[in-house]
């Protein structure tokens, strides 16, 4: 406990003894201090005289962020949800007990205030105060003069203080909220059913990444935090729905970058009768919708000053084979793409670590990541993925080497994935096993067969399209943060030591 929190507490003690509740109850405002200012002082401002003429009675709850006293009179700066107000406030006319509500206050005490709208002198639109109410008591200080915090550690980890001191990460959360609703709104309206599935899940699946474990006390069993609801959806497509979607937490027990959280969210939705080509069309049409809904009718600006990209949404976006992009732009002789002993030799002569047996699809993914990836700036979608690395997608008829997959990517970072689904059970039952054997050999990213999704699959799951978005990196591409911890209020952190 420092000086100030001591303060602090000496002044609840002053207000408990006059009968003040330091906590106190429900207050009623009248109106968001954004909406006095775009009323009152937006293209036509009320001046002075009309103020006067005709006074207009506003009251407001906020938190209060600056405060400045000149003896028998005061102004204080009051931070609502959508704004700040200033307000000033007289002893003479608001009475000795209500004043010394205000002259106890603190930065960061909440306060409910009510008056008359009226101009400084220098012309800023304010609340001359005829009633206080003290609403609730800040017992800690905001950092720095309220100058902001510029740790961003600190940021991430007391998220409260971000979203009081720094305007624009309230913005960026407010426009993550818009996504979500842009995103049901534009699914609903195509006939998709909004669903939900297990979190908790007795077999993970539906992508290759480690899980994270825990275990059932009372069934005496161990469950996995899903790292995908696939499996799940696509259960639904046998079942008979014919458009399903869900936005969904998945868990990864995997490392942490800036573009990965072990906990992230993620949007999957299926199509019966669909294939790969229908859910590029279906992703190209929502992820612009989405830009459109926040904003963003013309390019997409991202970058700072010296590095900015300019990225255009418009048209129908590139479609561009897998192995094209290896020759064109990894340098792989195209003779020898599907020679996993020469892509091999050739991926660690320039410098990459590729284990001993690794698969032609994971060496195509490694020169992939390493050269291809981050030079895919304007949106493209990556067609045509080796079986390999495609566990779930259906071969392609013409090169059953390959499969009916896409990834979608957008400044250099990969934003949705989809494909034909897999609706072969025999075919999908070679794969898990493929997929066994893997994970005996130790791969802790692959999975067990998953017997009861092939039981599914066994009575008949119709030609399916299926895609996911990463919601995330859609926040982080629409509001211009580099780094995922900025798009989720609360992102995994280290214990503080």
């Amino acid at each position: 406990m420092n000086d100030q929190v001591r303060m602090r507490l000496s002044k609840l003690e002053v207000l408990t003894e006059a009968g003040i509740a330091p906590y106190g109850q429900a207050f009623v405002a009248s109106h968001k201090t954004q909406a006095i200012l775009r009323d009152y002082d937006g293209d036509r401002p009320l001046d002075e005289e009309a103020l006067a003429a005709s006074p207009i009675t506003v009251s407001v709850a906020g938190r209060m962020v600056a405060k400045r006293r000149m003896g028998k009179a005061g102004f204080a700066q009051l931070q609502d949800g959508s704004g700040r107000i200033q307000i000033y406030l007289k002893r003479d006319e608001i009475g000795e007990p209500l004043y010394d509500i205000y002259k106890a206050a603190d930065l960061g005490d909440f306060l409910g205030i009510e008056g008359n709208l009226f101009r400084t002198r220098t012309g800023e639109l304010s609340i001359h105060v005829t009633g206080v109410t003290h609403l609730s008591k800040a017992l800690r200080p905001l950092p720095e003069k309220f100058h902001g915090l510029s740790d961003k550690e600190t940021r991430y980890r007391q998220r409260y203080l971000d979203l009081i001191v720094n305007p624009e990460v309230k913005a960026t959360f407010v426009v993550r909220s818009k996504i979500m609703a842009a995103i049901r709104s534009h699914l609903t309206g195509l006939d998709y059913l909004e669903v939900e599935t297990p979190m908790l899940q007795d077999h993970p699946g539906g992508a290759t990444a480690r899980p994270f474990v825990t275990h059932h006390n009372a069934l005496d069993m161990p469950l996995y935090l899903r790292i995908a609801p696939e499996l799940y959806l696509k259960r639904l497509i046998v079942g008979g729905f014919e458009r399903v979607f869900e936005i969904n937490r998945n868990f990864r027990n995997e490392g942490m970058d800036l573009t990965h959280n072990p906990e992230f969210t993620m949007l999957e939705f299926y199509e019966s009768c669909a294939d790969d080509q229908v859910l590029m069309d279906r992703v190209e049409a929502l992820v612009s919708d989405v830009a459109k809904s926040v904003g963003h009718d013309g390019p997409l600006t991202v970058g700072d000053d010296e590095t900015a990209r300019h990225i255009d949404l418009s048209g129908r976006w590139q479609r561009l084979p897998f192995r094209t992009l290896l020759t064109e732009r990894a340098g792989v002789a195209e003779a020898d793409l599907y020679d996993v002993d020469k892509l091999t030799a050739y991926a660690r002569d320039k410098g990459l670590d590729i284990p001993k047996g690794a698969s032609l699809g994971k060496v195509w993914d490694e020169l992939f990541g390493e050269f291809v990836e981050k030079e895919l700036i304007q949106p493209t979608f990556v067609v045509d993925y080796p079986v390999e690395i495609s566990p779930l997608a259906k071969r392609k008829a013409s090169d059953p080497r390959l499969t009916d997959r896409f990834e979608l990517f957008i400044d250099g970072k990969e934003i949705a994935n989809g494909f034909s689904e897999l609706n072969d059970p025999l075919d999908q039952r070679a794969r898990f096993e493929d997929q066994a054997a893997q994970k005996a050999a130790g791969d802790d990213e692959a999975h067990d067969v998953d017997e009861d999704y092939l039981r599914a699959l066994e009575h008949g799951m119709p030609p399916t399209g299926g895609a996911g978005i990463g919601i995330d990196r859609l926040v982080m591409l629409m509001t211009g943060n580099s780094s995922i911890r900025d798009v989720i209020l609360f992102p995994q952190m280290r214990p503080k030591g």
